[in-house]
């Protein structure tokens, strides 16, 4: 199959850092692009979801306090002791 050239323009701290994860995995950029297009091509579809969704700050602040299991609920055995504990305060 033929080869064709495409120029791409990014910014050099991307380039830099996209260049050192690929030399990391042991690939080239080329490649790395190459797999890229394919799979484009192959499930037409851009293979990663596209969001301009941004948490806002009461959202990242849940996030990080699951991730340090900061009021989490505690564990229940059964239906009743669930009932038990949501209506004690009552």
């Amino acid at each position: 199959m033929a080869q064709t050239n495409v120029n791409i323009r990014m910014d050099e701290s991307t380039k830099l850092a996209f260049d050192k994860f690929c030399s990391e995995i042991g690939l080239s950029v080329s490649s790395a692009f190459n797999i890229f297009a394919r799979t484009v091509v192959r499930e037409q579809r851009i293979p990663f979801e596209l969001t301009t969704e941004i948490p806002n700050q009461e959202t990242k602040t849940a996030i990080e306090n699951v991730k340090k299991g900061i009021g989490l609920s505690k564990d229940f055995h059964s239906v009743a002791e669930l009932m038990e504990d949501l209506y004690a305060d009552d």
